[in-house]
């Protein structure tokens, strides 16, 4: 058995920490393969919706009716918080010493001894996973933080990650060199990111301001951050350093302060249009984007009116829309009010619609201005890539992999924004 194979299910920081267990097992000698000829089957599973917990099962079975003879691991928090629907796994493994899985799938293959490495989470340090590359991206993620103390009503993570905790900054630095040396661009992620620190007297600002003294040659994006933690310090460094990416993810989840309310949110809607507004007044073409909940317990087309309003006030770049899942152990999944699925599926499709409008006039700004774009992909004759922004941008013109270029944006279609290299400035 030496082929293996990664499957991940649902964020950032598990796709980063799958990637950092495909590293170690490279180096113990292990081979990837596709899942029909993978023996090993590494599945980094997901508990924040009940789908996301169904989904991880259908992988442990799949695997198993596939590769009878096979190891099975599963790892991550859906293991972390259900072992008893997940019996069928060879291994498993929680939040904690993931990167022991090699370790584990050889003691497996010697002893053929299902196992649970899973544990009670008490004050659990951060695991340090390194990644040396993020094979075939030019897009990179780091994980500098875990963990969340905020326990919205819906939420699952905070038990099945743990508290806040966050990577050493000393690491956080070599980690980004390492990523630099292969990739445009890092993103920054974790739980919640804009957390970052706390425990080393430090603030996601400082960390960003170190990297980009120290870190050279590499456009940093940050995955997502809470609209309570972004401050004067951290609109300054946006405004100020062009190598951070023209764009913050800033969850809302409702536009309603009922709903807000009911979730466990930190704010209200006055507060959030309030920071909204300072962040455009110091950077006025920034791309905001958020995302949302509807059909959450006890939204009346009242409420879900209000969120409709307000998400056009804000005027955000575009929208994550998805319906309220009620997960097993949270406080919303008993709450009354229930939501019919039909009801969520055509909220869901009114602000997905809305999305897409506000995102044609968002790009409309750059038409005949420049972007910064990095190439990630060809397709059908074209050099594709994303700009600061996140506007997926297509080149006519054969571009290596990873080029960072200026454009100018030419054309808005359905798909990409047209853009041509920018005589003045071309490869940066």
């Amino acid at each position: 058995m030496n082929k293996f194979n990664v499957k991940v299910l649902g964020c950032k920081v598990n796709a980063y920490e799958a990637e950092s267990i495909a590293s170690l097992l490279e180096e113990k000698g292990y081979e990837r393969g596709n899942a029909e000829e993978s023996d090993i089957t590494v599945v980094f599973t997901c508990a924040v919706t009940n789908t996301a917990a169904q989904k991880s099962r259908q992988m442990l079975h799949r695997a198993k009716r596939n590769h009878p003879n096979g190891v099975v691991v599963l790892a991550g928090c859906y293991s972390q918080m259900d072992q008893s629907q997940l019996m069928d796994a060879d291994i498993l493994v929680g939040t904690e010493n993931k990167t022991k899985i090699p370790e584990y799938i050889e003691t497996f293959l010697k002893t053929h001894e299902k196992k649970s490495y899973v544990k009670e989470m008490d004050a659990i340090p951060f695991e340090d996973m390194k990644v040396p590359s993020f094979s075939k991206q030019t897009r990179a993620y780091l994980k500098i933080e875990d963990g969340c103390n905020q326990f919205c009503s819906y939420c699952i993570i905070p038990y099945a990650r743990g508290r806040e905790r966050s990577m050493d900054p000393g690491r956080v630095i070599e980690n980004a060199k390492l990523l630099a040396q292969e990739h445009a661009e890092i993103v920054l992620s974790g739980i919640h990111t804009g957390r970052y620190g706390k425990e080393y007297g430090l603030s996601l600002s400082d960390i960003i301001a170190r990297m980009l003294k120290e870190v050279e040659d590499v456009r940093i994006r940050i995955s997502s951050i809470e609209i309570t933690e972004i401050d004067d310090q951290f609109i300054h460094l946006l405004k100020t350093e062009p190598r951070i990416a023209n764009h913050l993810h800033i969850p809302l989840q409702s536009g309603s302060d009922t709903i807000l309310s009911a979730m466990h949110r930190p704010y209200n809607t006055e507060e959030y249009y309030a920071k909204i507004g300072m962040i455009r007044k110091e950077i006025p073409n920034i791309s905001i984007s958020t995302d949302l909940i509807v059909g959450f317990p006890g939204e009346s087309e009242e409420l879900f009116q209000q969120t409709y309003t307000f998400l056009r006030k804000c005027n955000f770049s575009f929208l994550h829309v998805f319906p309220f899942s009620a997960r097993n152990g949270t406080v919303a999944a008993t709450m009354d009010g229930q939501i019919e699925e039909s009801l969520k599926k055509a909220r869901v499709r009114t602000c997905l619609a809305l999305s897409e409008e506000l995102f044609k006039d968002y790009q409309k700004r750059f038409l005949d201005k420049e972007l910064e774009v990095i190439i990630e992909q060809h397709k059908e004759g074209k050099s594709i890539g994303y700009s600061a922004e996140y506007i997926p941008v297509a080149i006519d013109e054969n571009l290596p992999i990873g080029t960072c270029v200026g454009v100018k944006g030419i054309e808005i279609t359905d798909t990409y924004m047209i853009g041509e290299i920018n005589e003045t400035n071309g490869i940066i």
